[in-house]
């Protein structure tokens, strides 16, 4: 097992065993499934009998069940539609947060003018544009790039993410019980005690302005329903854990894939000058110098197409996180007992041979019929897909053409003096999720 990138040895397996295979790490059991058409079965077809987190150690450690990404059963359903139903309520696919959007494109493309054209690392800034998109649907307000408070809330995790896809974390994942020696699991209890606390601190401070008449955010959202369900019932599940794993959970998600993204996509355009140019071509005869809108997305076949491949090709989160069946199940002529944990690999369907011309490579035309036209692709499934699929998507994808639009209309991205694009790394880094590895980048004025 490649403890380092473990999808990269359960794809090889199932060239010798088939899309679905039973795999043994110790403690651990997991279903492993690969492939568009059978992770389409296991998430789609068969969403309910799929539907569960799996119990995988570091995750219960952290999230203790609370929260909607890693949570189980009942809490899970409550939390996810309490969470959509509120994340619309504030915005979400409205005009008002596309506005916010633009706002804090204006703030990020005036921080990349300031390098001058020198070479930078743009990732940092990115992280905190993306994390201020989902602050202000959680706390109401926005933090500036160079906030103390900030910068040690993405640093502790971007740790966390990262320490939680290493071989010792993996290690504890399979043998719970060597916890105690790994350096990685404490560390990131750690981690998550100072960004708790942190949410705690900022819950106070909200409690003390809490107007149930005058909701500004999700915080106040949750304080409402916690009012309203303690008079119905003891056993509510808006309870205080609940919302500082659920505050965790869409700070996290809502920051760390879609900047990701982004910074996947500015290394992409310095690899392929001649994609970065025909996108510029496009936003020049479609959008011009005023400012990009979501509805300019159906007028731009090619800048919808690359921002798609972007995401396809630089595979974010390449092994799902972990889903476990609901009940015994029959599936593909092989018996799955309830509580099976099970791996849905996403980076299977993303590059999967039978669904992408050029699988392994970065390849626009993916997403164009023979005339030009956007082409919606099934297999695309960077989001993953059925009843876990991310709450955020519609959020995600707003933020990344508008803030792509807006960065490719302003600026020309090439690798610093001295370094050719073919210099240039496209090897994910380790982690849970995989961004690219630490590179820097020079903004032209275009």
């Amino acid at each position: 097992m490649d403890f380092k990138r473990p999808y990269k040895t359960m794809i090889k397996l199932s060239k010798v065993y088939g899309p679905v295979f039973r795999l043994q790490m110790g403690c651990q059991e997991t279903v492993v499934l690969t492939g568009y058409e059978t992770v389409k079965e296991a998430l789609v077809n068969q969403a309910e009998a799929f539907a569960e987190r799996a119990s995988v150690p570091i995750f219960e450690d952290y999230a203790k069940g609370f929260g909607v990404i890693l949570a189980h059963g009942e809490n899970w359903r409550v939390m996810r539609r309490f969470s959509i139903s509120a994340l619309r309520d504030y915005g979400m696919g409205k005009r008002i947060i596309e506005d916010k959007i633009s706002e804090e494109c204006n703030v990020l493309t005036k921080t990349f003018e300031t390098y001058e054209g020198k070479p930078f690392d743009p990732a940092t800034i990115l992280n905190a544009a993306t994390a201020n998109i989902i602050v202000s649907f959680l706390l109401g307000k926005r933090f500036e790039y160079e906030d103390a408070t900030l910068l040690r809330l993405l640093e502790l995790i971007k740790e966390n993410l990262h320490l939680a896809g290493t071989p010792g974390v993996l290690v504890y994942n399979v043998f719970p019980k060597l916890g105690f020696l790994l350096g990685a699991r404490k560390k990131i209890m750690k981690n998550r005690k100072e960004f708790h606390d942190f949410l705690r601190a900022t819950f106070l401070e909200n409690l003390k302005e809490f107007d149930e008449n005058n909701q500004r955010s999700f915080f106040d959202a949750f304080l409402l329903q916690q009012k309203e369900e303690n008079k119905k019932s003891r056993n509510s599940y808006f309870h205080n854990d609940n919302l500082i794993a659920l505050v965790d959970n869409l700070f996290i998600a809502g920051m760390d894939t879609t900047s990701n993204t982004l910074c996947w996509a500015i290394l992409l355009m310095m690899k392929y000058p001649e994609v970065q140019r025909k996108v510029q071509e496009e936003i020049a005869k479609e959008i011009g110098v005023r400012e990009p809108k979501t509805e300019d997305r159906v007028k731009m076949p090619y800048t919808n197409a690359v921002i798609h491949e972007i995401q396809r090709f630089a595979d974010i989160v390449p092994t799902n996180l972990p889903h476990a069946t609901t009940k015994d199940i029959t599936f593909k002529g092989f018996f799955i007992p309830k509580g099976m944990n099970i791996a849905p690999l996403l980076t299977s369907v993303l590059h999967d041979e039978s669904q992408w011309e050029k699988p392994h490579d970065f390849y626009p035309e993916h997403f164009l019929d023979s005339e030009g036209k956007f082409v919606k692709k099934d297999a695309f499934m960077p989001f993953s897909a059925g009843q876990r699929i991310c709450a955020g998507e519609n959020l995600a994808k707003m933020e990344l053409f508008l803030f792509f639009t807006c960065l490719l209309q302003r600026f020309n991205f090439q690798p610093p003096p001295g370094t050719s694009k073919d210099d240039l790394d496209l090897t994910p880094a380790l982690g849970l999720t995989t961004p690219p590895m630490p590179y820097k980048t020079c903004a032209t004025l275009s």
